[in-house]
């Protein structure tokens, strides 16, 4: 298709042959040009398998997969050429300074040595570190370093970039700065696809999201859809006396089975449907059972609850199957 840039087809992987296990288990995946499209999922889901099988660094035991409108096996040379990848780990000299980096992967990338100088410019331009280029790398904030890596996987102009859990291990300012670079490179065209276990990330960055478990592909959605499988808006009412909080149980518009409790934060939560009716019902039946709230709100799930709903369900019907 012509608006799709990545497409998979019943991926399969398996290692440790037949005593093994199936890191990818029949995955379908599609991704439409110039978005950001996330994949979530635990720990052991396959997400690094996919990245890897997408940017060639592994083959798929079955299955097809494209990237850019070429097959990730039998055209793996014109696959390479088409995407970047940033992964894990910084992959940069940390002794030479960012400029000396970009132009070490421009010449790696066999551009000639003037355009590789003017390549390195402008992608410290871009990502706002031309003040920056003869600093030795070991000298730049844990924010400064991704970014030069970013823009160290962008020296061929990459039609499809692979984020691999792009801000592990930053402070938010850092991954403020990573996710505002993400935003203006889509704004460009660029076709992201982020693997992040922040769901937080997902939420702010990713115009589609897939949750990954056991290989497979469990849902698929933008942010708001995924939320509405958890059953929509929830209301939240945090009590002044944690002994109070069975006797508000009852209170809630819904079933004692749903609604969750959190003694340490004397929180109850309970999915409604009439937001407005909800909230003045609840307010109304605590005050006349003299019970004290210290907050009453509305608001839609977080996409951890959406996570946690889906996985856990995918889970329980597994063990049931």
């Amino acid at each position: 298709m012509a608006d799709t840039a990545i497409t998979v087809e019943g991926a399969r992987k398996r290692y440790g042959g037949k005593a093994g296990r199936n890191a990818l288990d029949g995955l379908d995946l599609l991704v439409g040009r110039g978005t950001v499209h996330a994949v979530l999922g635990p720990n052991g889901a396959g997400k690094t398998t996919l990245v890897r099988i997408l940017s060639t660094l592994l083959r798929p035991d079955a299955g097809r997969v494209e990237v850019a409108g070429h097959d990730v096996v039998r055209q793996a040379h014109d696959v390479r050429f088409r995407i970047g990848l940033l992964g894990q780990h910084a992959a940069l000299d940390e002794e030479l300074g960012g400029r000396q980096n970009l132009e070490m992967f421009g010449r790696l990338y066999h551009l000639g040595a003037r355009r590789a100088r003017a390549r390195a410019d402008e992608l410290l331009a871009r990502f706002d570190l031309a003040d920056t280029g003869r600093k030795p790398v070991r000298a730049y904030s844990g924010g400064m370093r991704r970014r030069l890596d970013l823009a160290a996987s962008l020296i061929t102009d990459p039609e499809v970039l692979f984020l691999d859990e792009p801000t592990t291990g930053l402070d938010p300012r850092g991954r403020t700065e990573v996710w505002s670079a993400v935003r203006s490179l889509v704004g460009g065209g660029t076709t992201v696809l982020l693997t992040t276990q922040y769901l937080e990330e997902a939420d702010q960055l990713a115009d589609r999201i897939s949750v990954v478990d056991a290989g497979r592909v469990i849902a698929d959605g933008t942010a708001d859809e995924l939320k509405a499988l958890t059953g929509g808006d929830r209301i939240d009412v945090v009590l002044r006396d944690a002994g109070q909080l069975g006797a508000a149980v009852a209170l809630l518009p819904v079933g004692r089975a749903g609604v969750s409790v959190d003694t340490d934060r004397r929180l109850l939560s309970a999915p409604v449907t009439d937001r407005m009716a909800a909230l003045s019902g609840v307010v109304r039946a605590l005050e006349e059972a003299g019970i004290a709230a210290e907050d009453v709100a509305l608001r839609r799930p977080t996409l951890d609850e959406v996570f946690l709903h889906l996985t856990d369900g995918n889970r329980r019907a597994k063990e049931a199957a």
